[in-house]
């Protein structure tokens, strides 16, 4: 346990008693409530480093890290500088200004791919706008997704989604019509017999959007075969490729998961580190198909708050000092470090068997000893177990995701010391439950 973890959680518990009068399941976002792990969730009071502060005084390894953004772990000077400089000229001006400029023409030199760039406000936004234009350009309306992928809230990706759903155990929502679903075709991630099938099956396919790394199922590594598949199917049936790297754009390489895995999409949607924790997301692509978003086009897409100076502001620091020293060299040790000593808590502790998948910046513990290959093999973890071992966790001083089906982010913060207690952390939790 950290020197000023506590088991007192009077505060926390007060602060939800009064959410849940005045917000659904008292929570902004079903992500944080934490019912999946059996828990109350902790109301965190400032974070700094590799470390969370909980109201009660609680002190946490943070492998949340805000759900990606804080690759550089929280209250970096330089983002934290960025965002008090720019505060002095205002909050929102409802008008063009330079840092969106300046962000657009970075992210277009870094994700060469995305030739022309459109700020938005959130992940979510990104994708649903990148599917609307997707549907437009290509004069069709059907879209393939895989099961267990998340790309946010909208209407068409809530079929077999992960992240939450999956958290919760639903496979979609009500309130989205049938007409929508009946639109989108969710087949198992890196099976090439299915997405073949797909095509064969369905003439309007619009595009297939996908994430390059699960990250919303557990972390899921893609096979080669399978990209490749991608690339050409979409190709050869002129449908577009959305790439997804709202969690692995910038993460697991200055370029994303395409620079990584040398993936040629057509659209990419990006957030997370791209606002360095203030709300931010973009969509991008070939200049043909983004000339198409209006006023230059007809594809009507628009946002009062898009391209926010603060939230400019603190993504041009955070990518400028990517830029600068890339720090994926560095990212790569820690994550490696961090799989392998999990691996060996659990072999000390004699406790259940775990299969454990990361790539640079994340990384998922699942509670099977089967291969984690799609969403029905990350399925077969033990989910009642996970709970007891991440409540364990937390009683250790370790603020792990609270659900089996999401990423964990380790940060360029957390050091040797961190990664050593995170490991004497799993194996007290390891061996409580066996």
């Amino acid at each position: 346990m950290t020197e000023t973890a506590t088991k007192t959680r009077s505060k926390s518990e007060a602060l939800y008693e009064r959410a849940r009068a005045v917000i659904p399941g008292g929570v902004n976002s079903p992500a944080r409530a934490m019912k999946a792990v059996e828990s109350d969730p902790l109301f965190i009071a400032r974070a700094d480093g590799a470390y969370l502060f909980d109201v009660d005084g609680g002190e946490y390894i943070d492998y949340v890290g805000s759900w990606g953004p804080m690759i550089l772990g929280h209250r970096h000077p330089r983002v934290l500088a960025a965002i008090e400089s720019e505060l002095r000229n205002g909050t929102s001006y409802g008008a063009p200004c330079r840092l969106e400029v300046e962000m657009a023409e970075l992210v277009g030199k870094l994700v060469p791919s995305m030739e022309m760039v459109r700020m938005v406000n959130s992940g979510t936004e990104a994708t649903m706008s990148a599917l609307r234009l997707a549907r437009a350009y290509t004069g069709k309306k059907r879209l393939i997704k895989f099961d267990g992928c998340y790309h946010g809230h909208g209407d068409s990706f809530l079929v077999k989604a992960g992240s939450g759903l999956a958290t919760l155990g639903i496979s979609s929502s009500p309130g989205v019509p049938e007409e929508f679903s009946s639109l989108t075709v969710s087949i198992p991630y890196n099976d090439v017999d299915a997405l073949n099938e797909a095509f064969e099956k369905h003439d309007d396919i619009a595009a297939v959007i996908f994430e390059p790394v699960v990250g919303n199922a557990g972390v899921i590594l893609p096979e080669q075969k399978f990209l490749k598949a991608l690339r050409e199917l979409t190709e050869a049936n002129k449908a577009l490729l959305i790439c997804d790297e709202v969690m692995t754009g910038f993460r697991v390489a200055l370029g994303g998961a395409q620079q990584m895995y040398d993936i040629k999409p057509d659209l990419t949607c990006l957030g997370k580190i791209i606002g360095a924790g203030l709300p931010v997301g973009a969509y991008g692509g070939k200049k043909e198909i983004m000339e198409r978003v209006a006023p230059s086009g007809d594809v009507y897409q628009a946002g009062t708050l898009s391209g926010n100076p603060l939230a400019m502001a603190a993504g041009l620091a955070q990518l400028q000092a990517l830029r600068e020293k890339p720090p994926y060299e560095k990212l790569t040790k820690i994550t490696d470090k961090l799989a392998e000593k999990i691996s060996e808590a659990a072999s000390s502790a004699r406790g259940p068997k775990v299969t454990i998948n990361h790539v640079c910046g994340m990384i998922s513990v699942f509670l099977t000893d089967e291969k984690v290959v799609d969403f029905d093999s990350a399925a077969k973890s033990d989910t009642t177990l996970f709970g007891k071992l991440w409540r364990a966790l937390l009683e250790e001083g370790v603020y792990w995701p609270p659900s089996q089906f999401e990423a964990a982010f380790p940060s360029t913060m957390h050091s040797d010391k961190e990664i050593d207690a995170t490991a004497k952390a799993f194996e007290a939790a390891f061996k409580s439950l066996s």
